[in-house]
This record gives C-alpha cells, structure tokens and sequence, in this order.
C-alpha cells in the first residue's frame, strides 16, 4: 500500500468496483500481524472490496471457484517458506497462472513478491525468514525472471553484494517504497527513487 498510487493507476475500473481477494497465509505464523490489518484498513478507505483468503486446506477446485470473481489477488506478506508450501498444497500456483492469463491482477507484497520469481532461498538470506516447516523445494511461482530482495536498506548492502555474486538468479532490489510493475515481459520500477543495483 506505500505505492497505492501505482496500483489505481492500473486498474481496470474505478476502486469502489473492484474486487480484492487478500491472500492473507503467510501472516499466520507472524507475532504481529497489524501489517495486515493497516494493508486491509488501507485498501477498504480507497474502496476496494476486501475479502480475506486464506489458502491452508483449500484444493484447487476450492481456490479456483473461490478467485474467480475477484479481480486483483494481493498476497501478502509474512513467511516466505510457509507461505510456498501452501501455494503449493492448495494449488494456488496452477489457479494464479490461470488468473493472471485471463488479465487479473497479481499483486504480492514482501513474501507475496518472493514467490513471484523462480526461487525463494534469498527468503532466508541472513535469517530473515526461518525455514522452520523444513521446505526443501524453493522453486517460486515464475511469474518473473528474476528473485525479489524487498525492504531494501542501507545496511544490506554489504551482505547482499556477496550474496548476490553467488546465487544462480538474477536477483533485483525494492525498498518499501517501490514496486515493479510487469505486463507481458516489460518491467517498470514505480515509486520512489532509483532502482538499487549491485
């Protein structure tokens, strides 16, 4: 919601006419979750028709009736790990691809930005996020070419060099304040600032 800006000027529609399904699972293993109750507050103030979608112990049929009417699918943040290996169980990935086809829009804030690139392992690059459900495929959604590394701080910068120099992905950089908007294969930086680069 720090570039919402962005985000209404994408839309398909007026705000008070769109649907939002608010992809809430990687949350539930935080200690705090107010993040998500400020996205939601946000989101509602600007019009949208929040409804929240939690992905454990649904299938895909279950996701695929329960998508089908929204018009943008914002997942947010939380475990990067646990939230991946629900994509997966609920066949959220296979329904996501369909929707993001069909022209709906895909928005994914910190852990729901990692899965969208083809791996997630720079989730757990210096302990951000813990691991502790012992995932061991760390293939994301690829829905873009390259991994995310979001809430971008000065103080990462040393680490990141080092860790970027040895990963097998090309890796791209946000801060709180930026977002990358894709369509097709062309990639714009939006919000504030210059794209960090390594």
């Amino acid at each position: 919601m720090q570039v919402k800006d962005e985000i209404l000027k994408i839309l398909p529609k007026p705000a008070n006419q769109i649907k939002l399904a608010h992809i809430i699972t990687a949350s539930k293993v935080q200690k705090d979750t107010s993040y998500v109750d400020k996205d939601t507050d946000a989101m509602r103030k600007f019009g949208f028709s929040v409804t929240n979608v939690d992905l454990e112990g649904k299938k895909e049929k279950d996701l695929r009736d329960i998508l089908q009417s929204f018009d943008v699918i914002y997942v947010q943040g939380g475990n990067t790990f646990y939230l991946l290996k629900w994509v997966k169980e609920s066949g959220f990935d296979a329904v996501i691809e369909e929707l993001i086809g069909r022209g709906k829009i895909y928005i994914g804030v910190s852990a729901g930005s990692i899965i969208a690139g083809p791996d997630i392992e720079i989730a757990g690059w210096k302990g951000f996020d813990p691991n502790e459900i012992g995932l061991k495929d760390f293939s994301g959604l690829g829905c873009v070419p390259f991994c995310i590394f979001p809430h971008y701080k000065l103080e990462h910068s040393s680490f990141l060099k080092e860790e970027i120099a040895k990963y097998s992905y090309p890796v791209r950089i946000l801060s709180d304040k930026q977002a990358f908007l894709v369509r097709d294969s062309e990639v714009t930086l939006v919000g504030e600032g210059e794209e960090i680069r390594f």
